[in-house]
């Protein structure tokens, strides 16, 4: 196999805090030799996870066997996704913010047609619905572990228990119309077309507000392998939380 350099459009302060991360690791389970020293395995794990590359290609370009490669990557995600907070934790960010912004997304998996469960009627493919919280500046916060395409985001958010702890701090939430019915503290827009007067100017102020919301997004999407798992439905959610963690420290 060819063999080329890359870029990955991460900074090194990234890189720097990731090999400390494995540095303590290895030196916590006592670990000795290893096929690749920590700054190498941390840029493995990051050009797996920014750039969505195989474990094949990965194994080419680092010279080591596919095994080891999902090892190590297996390693540093866990690693990771230790470190990401819950929703207990966020919400001890979230209320020295002013407002937060709620949304969902589907994060694309390669399933069969067979795979009821994970299909997406909205989006039409299979996938896996992942909650986030934003601030007003559109940083994230927090996601939520995964779950099926086919649950409903109002159905999820509940499932993870996010209108209840925004009410029980009073804390105020934008959200889109999926929303509609999550509790008093969840402020969604009206329904309906054919808008006019007030409740038309209420929906595009509302937009304005929750569209920064929508950066959060854009940030966990940037990760290109959230673009297309084909991970086990079953690690998605420490993948999540790996990206999480990273995305919080730097």
């Amino acid at each position: 196999m060819l063999v080329y350099p890359s870029g990955i459009d991460l900074s090194s302060r990234t890189l720097q805090h990731l090999s400390g991360l494995l540095a303590g690791h290895r030196r916590r389970i006592g670990s000795r030799w290893r096929r690749l020293i920590c700054g190498r395995q941390a840029l493995l794990v990051l050009a797996h996870l920014r750039c969505g590359d195989t474990y094949a290609r990965l194994a080419a370009g680092f010279r080591v066997g596919i095994t080891t490669v999902h090892r190590y990557i297996r390693e540093t995600v866990d690693l990771l996704a230790a470190l990401a907070p819950t929703l207990e934790q966020a919400m001890t960010t979230v209320r020295k913010k002013a407002y937060v912004v709620l949304d969902g997304t589907v994060l694309p998996i390669d399933r069969i047609a067979a795979d009821q469960p994970y299909y997406s009627g909205k989006k039409k493919h299979h996938g896996m619905n992942v909650q986030a919280l934003a601030d007003p500046a559109g940083r994230l916060i927090w996601a939520s572990d995964a779950l099926p395409a086919a649950v409903h985001d109002l159905t999820a958010a509940r499932t993870h228990g996010i209108p209840a702890a925004l009410t029980a701090d009073d804390v105020k939430c934008w959200a889109d119309k999926a929303y509609q019915g999550a509790g008093p503290a969840v402020r969604v827009p009206f329904r309906g077309k054919n808008l006019r007067g007030w409740h038309r100017r209420h929906n595009r102020d509302h937009a304005k507000i929750r569209s920064l919301g929508e950066r959060a997004m854009a940030i966990l999407k940037c990760w290109r392998l959230l673009r297309k798992l084909r991970c086990s439905t079953t690690r998605i959610t420490a993948v999540v939380r790996a990206v999480v963690a990273l995305e919080l420290a730097t």
